[in-house]
């Protein structure tokens, strides 16, 4: 069983690195930067062995293993120091401590140290055993929690806590759930999370991307059609509430639609059946639905161009996805996280960043949030030499902030919204994946835009 390591360690950079590290080395690692939440992770999850720096904002080192002695806990702790306090550590080595290693670290020297302390107390994930015995009932979901998380990371900030506790609120109701948010914040993992997690998660989880639909073919696409009901149907297709039938369906970019098909949609949404075109037979659906958009729907209802009594039926919950610049204590985790998929994609084995592109990484406003950092990291996983992505790999896309960026323009309302899109391709020739960066936007949204305003190219 993979034994558990907590880090205790203010300096997130080293903290993070350490805990990238040590994941590839085979353990389940854990990382918090004060005594205060040290404490309250012991007491909430198993831990085999806590590596705690010695001088921490709140307390020190040694005072966590005082208040384990106290607790009972027979975890051991290895304490890291820097070469002046070595007394320090060898007086916490009295009070407990099972070692200590010296900053700055020897990689080798402490994996060396982990394994003898880990093999001289007991078998892993056998501390804290009531409270690992009291989740034995729940391991199909904890199970289910393991295996999504290698797919994606929720993250540790309080933003992302609040997010997932609603996650959590919602999901087990039939309640119709808008999730709001900026391009590349990750709505559709989370529409896949209350699916998970919802009564319905043995049924089938229909994903339809209402921004590439075109307003002619959506009725088919939501509700199939019957053969020769329209040229080009060649054959009977089902549609997307019959696939999703018992499950739950997933509309994203819902604002996309046209005035017409959401007339459609909200009947079917009310009477819980469809029509297939051109068929005269109705089929009852039991669906749940999950919504998506990066757009005001209230200001589309204002403006005529999003129905009131739809956005009502869509939106019995909101979630409201945070950028990823709200999200600050979760960049380096997503870096990390993000280093290890183009690991295994492009056959590399690159340990981290440096504390320079680090940095970086945290100062960086990322307009495209997720989506953005993913492919950035792609291509510095690719271009780097050594191992570690410096600044060079990141490329000077990094170090800009949106006042020194004086190229971008921001779309404020439809009646600039025009001028700024032609003017992002005047000064980019063309190039719609460069404007899309100056417009702040994804790509996809400018094809939805350019498609809305009839600019041909």
């Amino acid at each position: 069983m993979m034994s558990s390591i907590l880090i205790v360690e203010d300096d997130i950079t080293f903290g993070m690195m350490l805990k990238t590290w040590l994941g590839k080395k085979g353990f389940e690692v854990s990382s918090v930067s004060n005594i205060a939440r040290a404490r309250k992770h012991i007491e909430s999850q198993s831990v085999d062995l806590v590596l705690s720096d010695l001088r921490l904002p709140d307390h020190e080192g040694i005072d966590l293993l005082k208040w384990m002695n106290e607790q009972g806990m027979d975890i051991p702790l290895i304490i890291m120091t820097g070469y002046a306090d070595i007394q320090s550590a060898v007086q916490a080595m009295k009070l407990g401590a099972r070692d200590y290693i010296a900053k700055p670290v020897n990689p080798e020297e402490l994996l060396k140290k982990i394994s003898e302390c880990l093999q001289s107390g007991e078998t892993p994930a056998t501390h804290n055993t009531a409270k690992s015995s009291s989740k034995k009932g729940s391991s199909t979901s904890s199970k289910d929690s393991t295996e999504n998380n290698r797919a994606y990371l929720e993250g540790e900030s309080d933003a992302a806590k609040q997010l997932y506790n609603y996650v959590g609120l919602v999901a087990p109701t039939n309640m119709s759930v808008l999730i709001n948010g900026s391009s590349g914040t990750g709505k559709e993992y989370v529409a896949h999370r209350i699916h998970q997690l919802s009564k319905r998660s043995d049924k089938p989880f229909i994903a339809v991307d209402c921004g590439s639909i075109p307003k002619e073919l959506a009725a088919s696409e939501f509700f199939g059609h019957v053969k020769g009901s329209f040229t080009g149907a060649l054959t009977d297709k089902t549609g997307a509430f019959v696939a999703a039938n018992g499950g739950t369906i997933f509309l994203d970019e819902i604002g996309n639609l046209s005035y017409e098909v959401q007339i459609q949609l909200l009947r079917a949404l009310q009477e819980r059946k469809i029509r297939p075109v051109g068929s005269t037979q109705e089929i009852s659906v039991d669906i749940r639905l999950v919504s998506a958009t990066n757009e005001n729907l209230e200001q589309g209802i204002e403006k005529g161009t999003f129905r009131e009594d739809l956005y009502h039926r869509i939106n019995e919950f909101t979630l409201r996805m945070p950028d990823l610049k709200e999200r600050k204590e979760d960049i380096l985790l997503f870096a990390n996280f993000f280093l290890d998929q183009a690991n295994k994609e492009l056959d590399k084995h690159l340990i981290g960043f440096d504390a320079k592109a680090s940095q970086a990484l945290l100062n960086y406003h990322w307009p495209g949030n997720l989506r953005q950092m993913k492919n950035i990291v792609k291509r510095a996983t690719l271009l780097a030499q050594n191992s570690f992505i410096t600044l060079l790999e990141l490329g000077t896309e990094l170090l800009e902030t949106p006042a020194s960026s004086s190229t971008s323009i921001a779309l404020r309302n439809e009646e600039t919204e025009k001028e700024h899109i032609l003017e992002a391709l005047r000064q980019t020739g063309n190039n719609k994946s460069k404007a899309a960066q100056l417009l702040n936007i994804d790509r996809k949204t400018l094809y939805n835009k350019l498609k809305l305003y009839n600019i041909d190219l």
